[in-house]
């Protein structure tokens, strides 16, 4: 399945095929590590009607609903998403990322490692238009590390009361214990690469 269907599916035009498949992922993570659904709802900050729909395949998640899902079961996104069969050689052309775009801010998120589960890392890239920001980033439970670099613009990074302002070419590692926010306050989109490093939660 290439990018622009699952981008259509679960964000544009929602499939019922795609949504299910989400759901029954989420349901059956949620179970193997016996939450109820009032306790998962809880940790991913959604509401238990808004999970329990999501988990029969009823409509598709947002970016931010199915973001903190998987956060809140300790799982990457593509965990949840991916059906690719694990190989040891995978080439993802520029035209078949699975790509999240939030109509509301214009933030794009694409995931450049496979969409297969059980590994320990997530490569993505992201975009944010000038004044966009993301919500406030729930924090991971356990932590996991992020690095980011920043290839274009200025990004700034908000965690608990600390902030930090990055421009072209620099990093950041952080350990993602605490909640978070990315902000481009600047007057050109910024772009920036993140790996989410998961190993720890295995």
């Amino acid at each position: 399945m290439t990018s622009e269907a699952i981008r259509a599916q679960l964000v544009q035009s929602p499939d019922h095929g795609v949504a299910a498949q989400f759901g029954a992922r989420v349901r059956a993570a949620r179970l193997r590590q016996e939450l109820t659904l009032e306790t998962l709802a809880a940790t991913a900050g959604i509401s238990r009607a808004t999970l329990s729909n999501l988990e029969r395949g009823e409509h598709s998640p947002s970016l931010t609903a199915a973001t903190n899902v998987a956060r809140a079961l300790g799982v990457s996104l593509a965990e949840l998403l991916g059906d690719e069969e694990r190989r040891p050689v995978v080439v993802i052309p520029r035209g078949e990322r699975l790509v999240f775009r939030d109509p509301e801010t214009g933030i794009e998120r694409q995931l450049l490692s496979p969409s297969f589960a059980g590994r320990g890392i997530e490569f993505i890239r992201a975009t944010l238009p000038p004044g966009a920001a993301t919500d406030e980033l729930r924090p991971y439970h356990p932590a996991i590390d992020k690095y980011v670099l920043v290839e274009a613009g200025t990004l700034r990074i908000t965690m608990g009361e600390n902030a930090y302002q990055l421009e072209e070419g620099d990093a950041l590692y952080f350990r993602a214990n605490m909640s978070h926010r990315f902000e481009n306050g600047g007057q050109q989109p910024c772009s920036y690469l993140a790996v989410l490093d998961y190993a720890t939660l295995a």
